[in-house]
C-alpha cells in the first residue's frame, strides 16, 4: 500500500490541490485548499482511519478542513468520515442524496457495510451533493455529474477551466469498479456505459480515480473501459466471479493474514457471498465455491497459502 502525496512532474493540478494516492483498501483523497475554502474528497476505509488524519494533517499543515465530500458510500470511500469528524468538529460533511435516509437512521445493512462483511463506523452528515448542480472547493467550481453504474447513487466532480475529472470508481486507468446492482438482480451495464458516455463528453485532460495514481485521459483509456464492460455484458457469470474474488481480496487487504479457516468461514458467513453464489453459482455447493476462489486468488499471486494461513500478496 501507498501512502503519499502524488504529484507527478508530468501531470498538472491547479495550485492548491494535492492527492493522495493510497492503496485499494482505501480510496484515494483528493485535498483542495484555497481562499474561500479547504475541501477534502472521500476519506478512505476505517481500518486506516489513524492514518487517513494524518495524511491529511500533513497535506493541509495548520489549515483545518470545512468540507468532505464522498463520492459515493462505500466503505472505502466513507469508513474514515467518523474520524475526520473526531478531529476537526467543525467539519461539514456533505453527501449524495441517494442513500442519506441511511446514514441519517443509520442502517449498516442498507448501506452494504454489514452484508459485504466490511466496517464503517457511523458518521452524520450536513449537507447533499445534488446532481447537476455547482460547489467552489478552494478556489474553483466544480460540476457534480451523477455517474450511475459501480454505486446507483455515486457522483464525480468536473472542474471545467482545468478540465480535471475526479472520477472515483466509474473510471480507472484500467477499468472501473464492480457493477454492484447487477450483482444484486438490477440491470446496470447500461448504467455503465451511459456514465462513460458522460466522461466522453466531458472529455477531461487529467483524471483522478478513486484507486491508483491519476492519469491524462485519452481515446485509449476509454476504449479499455468500454471493452471491458463488453465482456462483463457478454458473460455476466464472469462479472460476478470477479467481484467475489475482488471482495476476498478486500478482506485480505485489511486482515493481511488469517488462519484459512477462519477466513472461509468469515465467506460462509457474509451474506454477500451466498447472493452472488446463489444467483450465479447455485449449482455450486457454498463451501466448494470459496474453496475454487481461493484456490483462484492464490493461483493468480494475489493471496497465499502457506500453513494454514491465508496471506494477502
Amino acid at each position: 500500500m501507498r501512502e503519499r502525496n502524488f504529484l507527478p512532474a508530468l501531470v498538472s493540478f491547479p495550485l492548491g490541490l494535492q492527492v493522495i494516492e493510497r492503496g485499494w483498501l482505501s480510496s484515494n483523497i483528493v485535498v483542495i485548499s484555497g481562499e474561500s475554502s479547504t475541501a477534502l474528497i472521500d476519506s478512505g476505509y476505517a481500518s486506516h482511519s489513524a492514518q487517513t488524519v494524518a495524511l491529511v494533517q500533513s497535506a493541509l499543515g495548520d489549515l483545518s478542513p470545512d468540507l468532505l465530500l464522498n463520492t459515493h458510500l462505500h466503505s472505502d470511500h466513507c469508513g474514515g468520515n467518523a474520524a475526520l469528524q473526531a478531529k476537526f468538529p467543525s467539519l461539514n460533511t456533505l453527501i449524495p442524496p441517494g442513500q442519506s435516509q441511511f446514514v441519517s437512521n443509520w442502517d449498516p445493512v442498507a448501506l452494504s457495510y454489514q452484508p459485504t462483511g466490511q466496517i464503517c463506523p457511523q458518521f452524520s452528515f450536513q449537507g447533499l451533493l445534488k446532481p447537476g448542480a455547482e460547489i467552489v472547493l478552494g478556489d474553483l467550481v466544480w460540476e457534480i455529474h451523477s455517474a450511475a453504474g459501480h454505486d446507483p447513487h455515486s457522483l464525480v466532480f468536473f472542474q471545467r477551466d482545468t478540465r480535471l475529472l475526479v472520477s472515483a470508481d466509474a473510471l480507472w486507468e484500467n477499468g472501473f469498479g464492480i457493477v454492484f446492482p447487477e450483482l444484486e438482480g438490477e440491470s446496470a451495464f447500461d448504467e455503465v456505459s451511459s456514465t462513460l458516455d458522460l466522461i466522453e463528453e466531458l472529455l477531461p485532460l487529467t483524471v483522478i480515480p478513486g484507486h491508483g495514481a491519476p492519469f491524462f485521459y485519452s481515446n485509449e483509456i476509454m476504449s479499455r473501459a468500454r471493452e471491458r464492460l463488453a465482456a462483463f455484458v457478454t458473460n455476466p457469470v464472469k462479472h460476478a466471479k470477479h467481484a467475489a474474488k475482488v471482495l476476498l481480496k478486500f478482506k485480505l487487504l485489511e486482515v493481511q493474514s488469517q488462519s484459512a479457516a477462519d477466513f472461509k468461514a468469515w465467506a460462509l458467513q457474509t451474506p454477500y457471498f451466498e447472493l452472488v453464489r446463489s444467483r450465479f453459482f447455485s449449482g455450486v455447493n457454498p463451501s466448494q465455491w470459496v474453496d475454487e476462489l481461493i484456490a483462484e486468488l492464490v493461483l493468480s499471486n494475489a493471496a497465499r497459502r502457506l500453513d494454514d494461513k491465508i496471506s494477502n500478496l
